[in-house]
């Protein structure tokens, strides 16, 4: 079933509700509702920037989106360019580099931090680094050390300009890729880093280093999507620069009832299922009208503010990225959900320390407020236990869990030993 139009009702300042036309098997049917929700992500339509490559149009190989890229088999054989640097684009290129005839070529205009799925001794990436106590320190140090401990994170694994691989403006907070093949694939000789695509010609890519990639079948363009609603007067939604106008990423903030929200529609650095969950809970509260939404000046000062912060955070080209526990502490103030970590100190230390030191799990958001689930604190306390069981098929001792606090702590004792040997020594 295709949604085919979403419009207002002729007494929507009254009523709130919405025409949704409908299209399946050529026959159109319209359905009246009293809100809606649109929950297709951002990760619908295609963005092929085909008129960004001068001499496309001459070449001769197959030229597609990665979306439509599904298994690797067919390119046995073949000399395969990849263009894109996102986790499409490398997952892509690792997965080619093992069928393809030539060393696929991975092109990149502004290069992008490569992170490993498991992180210190082993633990997932997101469970060791997306924290409460690494959120802290990010907004509140000195824009100069937090920038310095940022690089030395992205860099723990391998040093990223090595590797061809640098950001343009490393201290942007992109979203990183997340490859644990990728370092490996350069290093080995099968997978190469090459800057953007200066123009076509019908066999061949030159790049704007002047080398050339010669003699190519297939170009594999892995370069994002576009973020439409065709379904949508462009009034609801506006769009400009592939960038929508919603407070907080999820209402049109000039609609006279709120009876519309956005789910889904946010790149943030965490889990994107959580993220969609929250949102949802909030959205529903506004429609019931248990909660109430800002007045429309005051939605699109906060637009505006936010846009500007995300230009100091993630750069021009990350729309819709948004700091993860930042915005789900945000998403959660609305409804009542947000923890409150200075009272936890006082009344359950225990599950308080795991909370602002330990993986920042959407159990968080279950404490308090409408959908409080009694089993959130077992579940916090135990998550690491949850976490490691699958890998310990054979035992051999306790499993170890993360030191929380172990990392920073090597970080700040060199600086401390040092003032104390120069105090010592004068």
């Amino acid at each position: 079933t295709l949604v085919s139009g979403i419009n207002k009702r002729p007494d929507f300042s009254v009523t709130g509700q919405w025409d949704v036309t409908t299209e399946r098997d050529g026959k159109k049917e319209s359905v009246v509702f009293d809100a809606v929700l649109i929950c297709s992500g951002h990760h619908v339509y295609p963005n092929l920037p085909k008129e960004s490559f001068p001499g496309l149009k001459l070449f001769k190989g197959k030229c597609f989106h990665s979306r439509e890229y599904k298994e690797p088999g067919i390119f046995k054989g073949k000399r395969v360019l990849v263009i894109g640097l996102g986790n499409s684009g490398c997952d892509i290129a690792t997965e080619l580099s093992h069928t393809a005839e030539q060393v696929p070529c991975l092109g990149s205009r502004s290069g992008s931090w490569v992170m490993s799925r498991v992180w210190d001794d082993g633990h997932p990436w997101d469970m060791v680094f997306v924290t409460r106590f690494e959120s802290f320190l990010k907004n509140n140090l000195p824009t100069a050390i937090s920038d310095w401990w940022y690089m030395k994170q992205m860099n723990a694994r391998f040093k990223h300009e090595n590797y061809g691989l640098m950001p343009l403006n490393g201290t942007l907070r992109k979203e990183p890729v997340f490859n644990d093949e990728l370092p490996a694939c350069i290093r080995c000789g099968i997978v190469s880093i090459k800057p953007n695509v200066r123009e076509f010609t019908e066999t061949s890519a030159i790049f704007e280093d002047g080398t050339v990639f010669e003699a190519i079948d297939s170009v594999i363009f892995a370069t994002g999507y576009s973020y439409d609603y065709p379904f949508l007067d462009e009034s609801i939604i506006k769009s400009k620069n592939n960038e929508v106008t919603l407070f907080k990423g999820i209402f049109p903030p000039k609609l006279e009832k709120p009876t519309m929200a956005v789910i889904g529609f946010v790149q943030s650095l965490g889990a994107a299922i959580p993220t969609a969950d929250l949102q949802a809970r909030w959205a529903v509260q506004v429609i019931k009208g248990t909660c109430t939404l800002p007045s429309v000046t005051d939605m699109m000062n906060d637009i505006d503010k936010k846009r500007g912060k995300k230009l100091k955070w993630f750069g021009t080209s990350e729309t819709v990225q948004t700091d993860y526990i930042t915005y789900m502490d945000e998403l959660a103030s609305f409804i009542g959900a947000k923890p409150n970590i200075p009272w936890l100190f006082l009344t359950d230390p225990r599950l308080a320390v795991e909370v602002f030191f330990g993986p920042c799990s959407p159990y968080q958001f279950r404490l308090v407020g409408p959908g409080k689930w009694p089993g959130a604190r077992n579940a916090i306390l135990t998550q690491w236990d949850r976490t490691l069981k699958p890998t310990k098929t054979r035992a051999v001792g306790n499993p170890q869990k993360p030191c929380l606090l172990c990392g920073w702590v090597r970080l700040f004792i060199l600086p401390v030993l040092f003032i104390a040997v120069f105090f010592a020594l004068i």
